[in-house]
């Protein structure tokens, strides 16, 4: 299927004596179809080229005449592009067709190694809403460049180390009672960590006592590293319990502690450098000349921090992998953390420093109240999607009673909802969480383009033999010929060029934002058109651009870890 953008951006810059992707950046796809297919706005290239915006238009108009468009026009310095309509429809639908499951997909990443870091809940404490943005934006990155022919490995750097076990020993010691800590699990976990910080308030020894034993923990004292196992097995339960409801899997679970033995040979590199600097007891890393504070690398107990265990995990994983790119994805209260180690490697002499990336993304409160394991005051993940699924249940009961496997797509609409809400926002923006969002189905929501895609099914269903893949290849494209068909057949043409941006601009919300577009174009032309004609070849070419939106709404779905029910 030729990449009408792509081909006509080459062509102009060809012309233009410009490189093909600065006029690529420049083109539009018009929301008005009187105004073109594809359209350039000259502009932004009066000022380089020294003329009007539409003698440019119009000099170009006359250069791109090829059979590959209908027409094209200059219109107040723009140049319009209007396709064949049938040849389009044609290419489109058939590519979507044949590709099925894969359409969408492209080789840009083959040979190449992408090392994933996301979700990475702390130990010990529960896996609350603010742990799915970092979980689901990093699982659908992954799904999309694995998509894009990527290697992909998921590591699940859990915070599985550090001065909170000190904490949390200290706590378990004064308080604690393993009954209740066998029965209860992380939650009892969290309230021994609630109360060592109320106490510590009216008690600041038990800070230092609290570094002690995880000084004790690091240089590996038996009953320090008991507990501390201890704890660990008591929270990946309580995780894996989210990760099968989220349908996410990694490659590796290796966290902070499984760099500990890793860390005397980062600091000697760092020494033999000269980069170490002894201050007060503490080795740090002077960054001074870039304007930011210094890297603290051990404090002066000896105790590692996250900066030398980052630094220690991206050599490992140079070695282990050898990634062409890592991704880090946390929320933007890590940025000068990340900018910091991040400058640390470039200064230890590895050019693979610029293949460091921080995935940066918003944070989330609670009706404007910020989130606080140490005050208790967090949502757990398990409560919302158990409480979503549970609504979508009642949905289901009272509008589709007789739905076969019932449970199952509560699960699939309810945690799809969850995860849509998400992700239907840009990244870096802050969300603040409150249940009736967060649980409504109305507008552009997951179940609603998950509903799209099953009704898509269902029109597909009913048509028996009709819709048949051997059936549907031999539509005759020139009958799609309404505003309406072609809304869709354009938003199918665009899914290709949406992936590769939200790969490119580590954006999942433009997929998302993508299947609402589809889904909108979808219903548009359901309600406008009957698909199921007495018109045998109407309704074969129109079934045929049902079955491609289906296919393109499961995809993107995908993409983002949502599951496309058939039925709902």
């Amino acid at each position: 299927m030729i990449q009408y953008k792509a081909y006509y951006a080459a062509k102009i810059a060809n012309r233009l004596g410009m490189p093909a992707e600065d006029i690529a950046a420049l083109m539009e796809y018009p929301q008005d179809a009187k105004l073109g297919d594809l359209a350039l706005p000259c502009f932004r290239l009066s000022k380089q080229l020294k003329k009007a915006p539409g003698l440019i238009a119009d000099e170009l108009k006359e250069a791109l005449a090829d059979d590959e468009l209908a027409r094209a026009e200059s219109q107040s310095g723009y140049l319009n592009l209007y396709f064949h309509r049938a040849r389009f429809a044609e290419e489109v639908v058939q590519e979507v067709l044949k590709a099925g499951e894969q359409y969408g997909s492209q080789r840009i990443g083959e040979g190449k190694t992408v090392v994933i870091d996301y979700s990475s809940p702390n130990i010990a404490k529960p896996f609350h809403v603010a742990h799915l943005r970092s979980t689901v934006i990093g699982h659908a990155l992954n799904r999309i460049h694995s998509f894009l022919g990527y290697r992909c490995v998921g590591v699940n750097h859990l915070g599985d180390w550090g001065t909170q076990f000190g904490k949390l020993i200290v706590a378990y010691k004064r308080w604690g009672e393993a009954a209740a800590i066998t029965e209860r699990g992380i939650d009892e976990l969290l309230r021994l960590y609630v109360a060592f910080h109320e106490a510590a308030e009216k008690e600041p020894a038990l800070e230092q006592e609290a570094r002690a034993w995880f000084a004790k923990l690091e240089q590996g004292d038996p009953e320090a590293l008991k507990l501390w196992r201890w704890f660990v097995d008591i929270s990946l339960a309580e995780f894996q319990k989210i990760y099968e409801l989220l349908k996410v899997s990694f490659d590796s679970y290796a966290g902070e502690s499984f760099y500990n033995d890793k860390l005397p040979e980062a600091i000697e590199e760092l020494r033999s450098k000269g980069l170490l600097e002894q201050d007060e007891g503490a080795w740090l890393v002077r960054l001074d000349a870039y304007d930011m504070p210094p890297a603290l690398m051990l404090k002066q107990d000896g105790s590692s921090l996250y900066h030398t265990r980052d630094v220690a995990a991206a050599l490992y994983r140079k070695r282990h992998y050898q990634f062409d790119k890592v991704i880090y994805v946390t929320d933007y209260a890590q940025n000068l953390h990340f900018k910091q180690w991040f400058k640390v490697v470039e200064l230890m002499g590895y050019e693979w420093a610029d293949e460091l990336s921080h995935v940066a993304f918003g944070r989330v409160s609670i009706e404007g109240k910020g989130l606080s394991t140490r005050k208790g005051n967090v949502i757990k993940l398990e409560e919302l999607l158990t409480q979503t699924i549970g609504k979508i249940r009642e949905i289901i009961e009272e509008r589709n009673p007789h739905l076969p496997n019932k449970e199952e797509v509560a699960r699939q609409v309810g945690v799809g909802a969850v995860i849509f809400n998400d992700l239907s926002n840009n990244r870096i923006k802050d969300i603040d969480f409150n249940w009736e969002n967060a649980l409504s189905f109305e507008g552009e929501t997951g179940p609603y383009v998950q509903y799209t895609h099953a009704r898509a099914c269902s029109v597909l269903g009913k048509a028996g033999e009709a819709a048949h893949p051997e059936e549907l290849a031999a539509f005759d494209a020139s009958l799609l010929s309404t505003e309406e068909e072609m809304r869709v057949v354009k938003a199918l043409y665009l899914f290709e060029e949406r992936v590769e941006q939200a790969m490119r601009k580590l954006e999942p919300s433009m997929i998302a934002r993508y299947a609402v577009d589809l889904a909108q174009a979808f219903n548009h032309f359901y309600h406008a058109s009957k698909v199921l004609s007495e018109d045998k070849a109407l309704q074969r070419a129109r079934l045929a651009l049902v079955q491609a939106a289906a296919i393109t709404l499961e995809n993107g779905l995908r993409l983002i870890g949502i599951e496309a029910p058939r039925q709902m």
